[in-house]
């Protein structure tokens, strides 16, 4: 077989992962590229706030991509912008490498909206090392004016669960994902606000910021002893036929998976009860947390500024939001979802946070969409019943 059918590159004009069998080189293009150019969907990197703001010039393409896929092509032969281009809203930058490599608890703190509680599960077995992250929704969003946070509202925010024959060590924290080192906060906090489109107000505090610690973790972590010969998997998550107790990694970075986002009947509880839930949940073996409804949903509507406020490590300029402005025609936010999850860096892929994010907000919309025709069709049929 052909590597050309399955291997895959990006697309210059849409940033879509397509196979290199139905992907033309951008230079021998017999079309022109005008149709792409466009103001207000791009920012050149600003590197001082002292720099002026400006957009990159000629058409809108991703500089790193060298090739057009097909479906784009189709349209610019007719001289028409592609529905899925970068130049149709979608642009949203390349990650600097400021907000690269930042661990679980470095992004909670320089996100500038906050929707969730989480709780970090880290399991040390016999030697392998995994964590767990549960996340509990809340029903509308809090936007920060000030960042990172106090230590007293992140630790209201995210709790810490170490399970392990021994208590952990500073080399065993290093390796897990609430790792947070003061300089890369600050550092990406200074980058946002002079890059990000939304974070050109925000008020980076010096005084919260020199509260943590140069490199450490920060919350308090609550300890349980498991014995020696317990691995560190959930049985309910073993088939038969594994003997292996124990998953992760003996060195490097642990892996961790983001188990579930909880309902609203968390959204009143205060940490504490969280915690004493959550544990207890794990400690039970369970696998994970339903996906509830949040009694707000339409706090999710009409913010296409929603995401990257959340997600600034993916949305760096701030650009590219779902049903923002730019964006001409109909595309759902389900379809833009569906790209991002292709773009070809795998950026939106490869997060943990993102995919379940985005997921349990499209099942809210859903489902409080269906409440609604479901209550006219109730009336309808009643309304309409002949007379008696």
């Amino acid at each position: 077989m052909d590597p050309a059918a399955f291997e895959e590159a990006g697309c210059a004009v849409c940033g879509q992962l397509t196979t290199l069998c139905e992907l033309t080189p951008l230079a021998s293009a017999p079309y022109s590229l005008d149709p792409l150019e466009r103001e207000g969907v791009t920012r050149v990197e600003r590197l001082s706030d002292t720099d002026e703001v400006d957009e990159l010039d000629g058409p809108v393409l991703d500089s790193t991509c060298d090739s057009v896929c097909v479906d784009c092509e189709i349209h610019l032969v007719k001289g028409a912008v592609p529905p899925l281009a970068l130049a149709n809203g979608f642009w949203i930058g390349a990650v600097p490498e400021v907000l690269k490599g930042l661990s679980f608890a470095e992004k909670l703190l320089i996100a500038r909206i906050r929707h969730n509680r989480c709780l970090v599960r880290v399991s040390s077995g016999r030697a392998k090392m995994m964590a767990n992250v549960i996340m509990f929704s809340n029903p509308t969003f809090k936007v920060y004016k000030e960042l990172p946070p106090s230590r007293s509202e992140i630790e209201d925010v995210l709790a810490f669960i170490f399970t392990g024959p021994v208590q952990p060590t500073p080399e065993d924290y290093e390796r897990t994902p609430m790792l947070v080192r003061r300089n890369k906060v600050a550092a990406a906090l200074q980058w946002l606000k002079i890059n990000h489109k939304d974070y050109h107000d925000l008020v980076i505090s010096e005084e919260n910021l020199n509260t943590y610690e140069l490199s450490g973790v920060p919350v308090v972590v609550d300890y349980k002893r498991m014995e020696t010969g317990n691995g560190n998997k959930l049985p309910t998550e073993m088939s038969v036929h594994e003997v292996e107790d124990d998953v992760g990694t003996t060195t490097g970075q642990c892996p961790f998976t983001v188990h579930g986002l909880s309902g609203a009947e968390y959204e009143q509880m205060d940490m504490q009860t969280v915690k004493t839930k959550a544990l207890n949940h794990l400690m039970a073996e369970g696998r994970t947390l339903g996906i509830g409804h949040s009694v707000k949903p339409e706090s999710m509507y009409d913010n296409p500024q929603a995401y990257p406020q959340m997600f600034p490590w993916l949305f760096p300029y701030g650009l590219g939001g779902f049903e923002n402005q730019h964006i001409v025609g109909r595309i759902s936010e389900d379809t833009h979802k569906k790209k991002l999850l292709m773009y070809h860096d795998k950026r939106f892929q490869t997060d943990v946070y993102f995919p379940i994010v985005a997921f349990n907000h499209s099942q809210m919309k859903a489902s409080a969409t269906l409440e609604f025709p479901g209550c006219k069709a109730h009336a309808i049929s009643r309304n309409c019943r002949p007379p008696a």
